[in-house]
């Protein structure tokens, strides 16, 4: 892991010096799997809470901005090298995370850590957890020395569970509620886990401008009530 953020750093500077400044369009890159954060709709385009979201931003700090999808386990290394330009993908802030990036205020509360297994009486910390790779779900239980398998993406976390590959899966409670509710052989645990310090846009350290100006159009509609009326409408968590 200290390989992998030495590295990453090293690709950063090297693109911050590329790109800083340099901005005429901006590219959102997203995972376009992760609803209702964001996904793509039935005409291939991005959707969702983050795209609604980050259409906003961009109109309030005056740039022009279109969205690009990318891999959940490589969107850091694809930040850095300079394929797009922010993170916007329902990525925590974590201290691990701002050694290799940088991130605006957050957009989002802390969303609960739900646990979903075919059986409400497992015990989470003798039971085998998926959880998607390089989320701050899978650290949490890596730190607790519980049993874990990752996966690429959510949908295979929730695969082995249906599987019995994993007792259960743990994810944001907001992308595990629509599954759970639409799904009669799947339930929650009674047991939440409170991680990470918010969701934000992922930035390259170098783009202090660019940083800035997101700042300011999410402070604006931290103020003015609309981001908490788009967290209403999505149900992604509690409003601040």
């Amino acid at each position: 892991m200290k390989k992998l953020i030495l590295t990453i750093a090293a690709l950063a500077l090297g693109a911050g010096l590329a790109h800083a400044g340099s901005h005429s369009v901006i590219r959102m890159g997203t995972e376009g799997a992760y609803p209702p954060w964001n996904f793509l709709n039935d005409a291939g385009e991005v959707d969702g809470f983050e795209r609604e979201l980050g259409d906003e931003l961009c109109r309030r700090a005056e740039l022009t901005c279109e969205w690009v999808t990318n891999d959940w386990d490589s969107i850091i290394p694809n930040l850095v090298s300079g394929n797009y330009d922010t993170i916007i993908a329902g990525m925590s802030i974590t201290a691990e995370r701002d050694q290799v990036i940088d991130f605006t205020q957050n957009y989002s509360q802390p969303d609960p850590s739900a646990y979903l297994a075919m059986s409400d009486d497992v015990d989470v910390e003798g039971a085998v957890l998926a959880a998607q790779t390089n989320t701050i779900q899978a650290a949490f239980i890596a730190e607790k020395g519980w049993t874990l398998v990752e996966f690429a993406t959510p949908e295979e976390t929730i695969a082995a569970v249906k599987t019995g590959e994993a007792d259960a899966v743990l994810a944001d409670k907001s992308y595990l509620t629509p599954i759970e509710a639409e799904d009669a052989d799947l339930v929650f645990l009674a047991r939440t886990e409170l991680i990470g310090g918010g969701v934000g846009m992922g930035i390259r350290e170098s783009d202090t401008e660019l940083k800035e100006k997101f700042n300011m159009a999410i402070q604006s509609m931290k103020d003015d009530g609309s981001l908490n009326a788009l967290i209403v409408k999505w149900e992604i968590g509690e409003p601040f």
